[in-house]
């Protein structure tokens, strides 16, 4: 398309999960739905038509074992754009991928830093690795570094004791939420047991990643203080693996993996059923491989998420909790065109049609 041309987007356009329009115009990579006056080059695209996925947690510039290549990260980020993801937010990666913000054709970004782990309680070369007393130090840095968010390590194996346990006492946390907060980040913490939750939404977090450890007695204080989750569920299947490799070892560690996992789709429909916000996260980028939105929706559906509440979760409202606008008048016309209702079956979103990032087709 030349730098005037035009996109005319027909079919139907699923603005919001009730609100349906039957076209709209890209001009100037922005959306209209107004139709431009005396507009020469016009290119037609039709079907039904989604924002741009959300993926709420990945890691570009990160592989299994630490920061990665440009080229790698590159590529991570383009295997997002073609599966329809073109907004993610990186939850914690050493790598600078500030590079990325001056290419039209990648996704766009949203930083949450480093991550900040307890010494030795984290995957080697992932995070910052601090003792309490340099906890808010660190979270005012990352503060500054992202874009708007810090990522924590709130829970992991302590191998004295064999299993997940709390990373950090109740007042570091209090203390590095709070100077978070006051610096205008919100905080997220991975957390994938029982023992921190309390702690973590008492002390203010915004989020949490993988919450596979919810309880009925943690449930609803999430939902008392609006705290979301981003279940990865795609990451959790991982689970039973993990826990046969560790047997030996560890255990106490390995049989509370499996019970975690066991219980994950019930852990997700109680969470939702109980008012608690739940986004698509795919945590792509450390084993897992990039362009996994579509299936984390589907993961969502298995727990008992109805399926337009789980397209939201990736979509329209995934976009409103992060900041970012949707399909609306003089956006960034970041889009998704498939060849059926993504409401009715979910499945589609693993084919797209078309991708159109900042008024461009790229895919």
């Amino acid at each position: 398309m030349s730098e005037r041309a035009v996109l005319h987007v027909k079919g139907r356009i699923l603005v919001g999960p009730d609100e349906v329009r039957d076209e709209l115009w890209v001009v100037d990579g922005r959306i209209s739905y107004d139709r431009p006056a005396a507009a020469r080059d016009i290119r037609t695209v039709d079907g039904w038509v989604l924002p741009g996925l959300v993926d709420a947690h990945c890691h570009v510039g990160l592989d299994r074992h630490g920061a990665v290549p440009e080229d790698v990260a590159e590529k991570q980020a383009l295997t997002d754009r073609d599966a329809g993801a073109l907004l993610l937010r990186d939850a914690g990666s050493p790598s600078d991928t500030r590079w990325t913000d001056d290419r039209d054709d990648l996704p766009k970004i949203i930083r949450a830093g480093r991550h900040i782990a307890r010494t030795r309680r984290y995957i080697r070369g992932y995070a910052w690795e601090v003792e309490p007393d340099d906890l808010v130090a660190h979270v005012a840095r990352e503060a500054r570094r992202g874009d708007g968010w810090v990522k924590l390590v709130g829970d992991w194996i302590d191998r004295d004791l064999g299993d997940l346990s709390a990373c950090w006492p109740r007042g570091a946390v209090e203390a590095a939420i709070a100077e978070a907060h006051r610096l205008g980040a919100r905080v997220t913490a991975h957390c994938f047991a029982e023992d921190s939750l309390r702690d973590l939404v008492e002390a203010g977090i915004d989020c949490v990643e993988h919450a596979t450890g919810l309880t009925d007695e943690t449930i609803p204080l999430f939902a008392e203080r609006g705290v979301a989750i981003v279940p990865t569920l795609v990451n959790i299947a991982t689970f039973p693996a993990l826990a046969d490799g560790g047997e030996s070892k560890f255990p106490r560690w390995s049989a509370h993996m499996r019970r975690l996992h066991e219980r994950r789709y019930d852990t997700v429909r109680s969470a939702h059923d109980a008012g608690i916000p739940v986004f698509v996260g795919t945590d792509a980028g450390g084993s897992l491989p990039h362009g996994l939105a579509a299936d984390e929706v589907a993961e969502l559906t298995k727990a008992g998420i109805p399926p337009v509440e789980a397209l939201a979760a990736s979509t329209w409202a995934a976009r409103a909790w992060l900041g970012r606008p949707g399909l609306d008048e003089g956006a960034p016309a970041d889009l998704v065109v498939y060849a059926s209702d993504p409401r009715a079956d979910v499945r589609v979103l693993t084919d797209p049609r078309r991708v159109v990032l900042n008024g461009r087709v790229v895919g």
